[in-house]
C-alpha cells in the first residue's frame, strides 16, 4: 500500500477525509479515454475492458479503429491526490453508443468533464459535446495526437466540433502523462473562470 493510500485511510478515519472532486472522460469509442485515465492516475486504474467479439459486429461502429480489441463496457476509474486537502477522482465513460445510459449515472456529482476527440473521427466526440452542454456542465477537448500526428489544425478542430471559444481546446499524445496533466489543469482553470462568472 503507498502511503498516499494509507494517508487518506487514516484522515477518513479520523473524520478528516480530503474534499473530493469528480471529473468524467468522454468521448467517443477508441479515442483513448482508458489511456488517459490509466496515464495520469496515481493508483492503478479500475477498467472495465472486455474484448469485442463477433456479437458486436454490425452493432458497433469500429471503422477508423479497425485494430482495437478490446472496449470499456462500464467505466474506468482513477484517483489523483493534489495535496492532503484534495482528492480527484477521474471516471471514464464508455464510449460506445449502445452503452450511452451509463452517462446519466456517472455524471451525478461531476463538477467538470475532459471529451477526447479523434481528428480521424471528429464526429464521434458530438454526443459528449452535446451531453455536457445540454447539462451546464464545463468540459475542456483534449485532441489526442496519435503518435504525434496532427493532421488539423486548432481552429480546424474548434470549427469542426462548433466549440464555444470559451472552452479550452489542448493537442497532444494522451499517452503522455504530462499531456493528460495539462489537460486536468486547464480544466480545472476553466472551472475557475467558469464559477467566478456565475
Amino acid at each position: 500500500m503507498a502511503s498516499a493510500d494509507f494517508d487518506l485511510i487514516q484522515r477518513t478515519a479520523a473524520g478528516t477525509a480530503p474534499a473530493a472532486v469528480k471529473i468524467l472522460v468522454a468521448g467517443g469509442f477508441g479515442v483513448g479515454k482508458t489511456t488517459l485515465v490509466g496515464a495520469v492516475s496515481e493508483v492503478a486504474p479500475l477498467r472495465t475492458e472486455e474484448y469485442l467479439t463477433v456479437a458486436s459486429v454490425g452493432v458497433d461502429d469500429v471503422e477508423g479503429v479497425e485494430r482495437k480489441s478490446t472496449t470499456t463496457v462500464a467505466m474506468d476509474f482513477g484517483r489523483i491526490m493534489v495535496n492532503p486537502q484534495l482528492v480527484i477522482y477521474l471516471f471514464g465513460t464508455p464510449g460506445q453508443e449502445r452503452f450511452w445510459f451509463m452517462w446519466n449515472d456517472l455524471v451525478h456529482g461531476a463538477l467538470g468533464a475532459v471529451v477526447l476527440a479523434d481528428t480521424r473521427r471528429l464526429e464521434t466526440s458530438f454526443a459528449s459535446i452535446d451531453f455536457f452542454e445540454s447539462r451546464r456542465i464545463p468540459f475542456v477537448v483534449g485532441v489526442n495526437c496519435f503518435f504525434g500526428h496532427r493532421d488539423r489544425t486548432e481552429q480546424e478542430v474548434r470549427e469542426a466540433l462548433d466549440l464555444d471559444p470559451e472552452v479550452p481546446l489542448l493537442m497532444g499524445d494522451m499517452r503522455e502523462r504530462s499531456v493528460g496533466r495539462a489537460l486536468l489543469v486547464s480544466l480545472a482553470e476553466h472551472l475557475i473562470v467558469t464559477n467566478s462568472m456565475t
